[in-house]
């Protein structure tokens, strides 16, 4: 007798809650949604979808802090999914969305508005919502996306409003998320973006004496975004003159000050928030490694090339540096971004600043000139060596400072920063005119823009193509001292760059002979 196999079909109440937020990958942020599945089973709580340590840790913060927020956390299988899977997820960030899709899953939480706000933040075991690095970039990405609004840690909440058009809920605690979710007013929902406060002025470049040369040639690499190399014995002042260059340069635009808030939103979750319109001032130490200069060891960890954008990048006692860190800036100062590959990911980061550097001429630091140096021609040969032709040829303005003689100390200097800044911001007004946008300076026209707004007359066409000639420079060299006699010319409220304009740029990229110009001289010789 056979019997009949009956098959029983037990339903089982399964919960699935969805919740937005966005993961941090280089500068930009990247879509997530967080899926919360709940159905009875054992108690556990699992989460899925490619997350570090950071990630993986965030369980037990989310049980704690629901716990503690007045919340029951529910006492069935959860199973929590960070899609896409294959984007890797990176730091404590989905803390806030995890609880609220937990919350949401069970029933305490009206999910209605969910799908309406980006939640981005770290929980504490008592459910206080700390702050992340990257709030600007995931408040940028909620915009593009189409959300109405983002909930943050209340103390980034003014970060979050630089960016327009969208609600920004500052938030203390779970409890606080929860209920402007429910429909609540969010109590910082009122943010507006301000600037920092005003920051101390930069030194005075008058205190600079007896180097006239030098500070013109920095009024001249100020103006039109240029390169600048100095060289010279120990205290003669190149570090001096190095940090009153930044001084020089004019504020940070609306769209510059944004992008530059965001690279260094994700260096530190307690950088400052609001918004500056000082260009950034980077000066890394000599032992810096080539990823902590460019990037790439960490992620979301930018090198300091990166986080000078739209600055000024100073690199002091330049050959004390490694040949593979300084070689590692030839891609950012020609192109101005970094692109930064591995296995498994590839990230592009714009890098687009102005490299300031200065080194002594000789290892012992007095320079040939000097009857007390003792350097050998095979010692200034291996100093020499330190840097590459390829990345002295990617210098735009090479001088060589000498040892100012006793009464040039006590001699007023001839010009002053504000001064000088006016100036600067005459040229950079008359090079955005000419190349139709506010950003745009000489060093950085392109070879069209070059052969189009160059306008050489005849004798300066026939000295720069001389120079040329006699193997005083190479291609590359010979597009970067069009660029900088453009920049002298402008300088000069010239509309025609002359002869004599191009006899300066030629000099700014040679060491004059007898001025301890070491490494600055061998990048060429004297103009004829």
């Amino acid at each position: 007798m056979r019997c009949a196999r009956h098959t029983v079909r037990v339903r089982v109440d399964v919960v699935l809650a969805s919740v937005r937020t966005f993961a941090l990958d280089g500068l930009e942020a990247r879509a997530v949604t967080v899926e919360v599945d709940m159905r009875p089973g054992l108690p556990a709580f699992t989460v899925v979808g490619l997350g570090d340590a950071a990630v993986r840790e965030s369980r037990e913060r989310v049980q704690a802090a629901i716990r503690n927020s007045g919340f029951q956390f529910p006492g069935q299988r959860l199973t929590a999914n960070l899609a896409p899977a294959h984007l890797r997820k990176v730091g404590p960030g989905f803390d806030l969305a995890l609880a609220c899709g937990v919350l949401a899953a069970s029933g305490q939480l009206d999910g209605e508005r969910l799908p309406r706000f980006a939640l981005f933040g770290e929980l504490s075991l008592g459910g206080a919502l700390r702050p992340c690095e990257g709030t600007l970039a995931v408040a940028e990405a909620a915009r593009r996306a189409g959300l109405e609004g983002v909930l943050v840690a209340e103390r980034r909440a003014a970060e979050a409003a630089l960016v327009p058009g969208l609600v920004v809920a500052g938030v203390a605690d779970l409890a606080a998320a929860a209920r402007v979710l429910a429909g609540g007013q969010p109590v910082s929902a009122r943010h507006r973006a301000t600037a920092r406060p005003v920051e101390p002025g930069w030194p005075e470049l008058a205190d600079v004496r007896g180097q006239g040369a030098a500070v013109r040639a920095s009024i001249v690499a100020a103006a039109g975004g240029h390169n600048l190399l100095l060289s010279g014995p120990p205290g003669v002042g190149k570090t001096m003159l190095a940090w009153r260059l930044p001084g020089l340069l004019p504020p940070l635009t609306e769209d510059e000050a944004i992008e530059v808030s965001r690279i260094h939103s994700l260096t530190s979750p307690t950088a400052p928030t609001g918004i500056t319109h000082r260009r950034p001032f980077r000066a890394p130490h000599h032992s810096v490694t080539p990823a902590g200069l460019v990037g790439g060891a960490n992620p979301r960890m930018p090198g300091e090339a990166v986080l000078a954008h739209h600055g000024v990048l100073f690199l002091d006692e330049l050959s004390e540096f490694s040949r593979a860190a300084l070689e590692a800036l030839r891609q950012p100062l020609e192109d101005g971004r970094v692109a930064i590959v591995r296995a498994t990911h590839t990230s592009v980061l714009p890098a687009r600043f102005m490299l300031v550097a200065a080194t002594n001429p000789c290892p012992c630091g007095l320079g040939s000139d000097d009857s007390r140096c003792a350097c050998t021609d095979a010692d200034l040969a291996r100093h020499r060596r330190r840097l590459s032709g390829a990345l002295l040829d990617r210098l735009d303005v090479l001088v060589a400072l000498h040892r100012p003689r006793s009464r040039e100390l006590g001699e007023r200097a001839a010009s002053s920063t504000g001064q000088a800044r006016l100036a600067v911001l005459a040229a950079r007004e008359r090079q955005a005119r000419r190349l139709g946008g506010v950003t745009r300076v000489n060093a950085r026209m392109t070879e069209a823009e070059l052969g189009e707004h160059a306008g050489l007359d005849a004798r300066a066409e026939a000295l720069i193509a001389r120079a040329y000639a006699v193997g005083l420079m190479s291609a590359r060299a010979h597009r970067r001292a069009l660029r900088v006699a453009r920049t002298v010319a402008d300088l000069a409220a010239s509309e025609r760059v002359r002869a004599e304009h191009v006899a300066e740029a030629l000099a700014l990229r040679h060491a004059p002979a007898g001025a301890g110009g070491g490494l600055v001289a061998a990048g060429g010789a004297s103009p004829p």
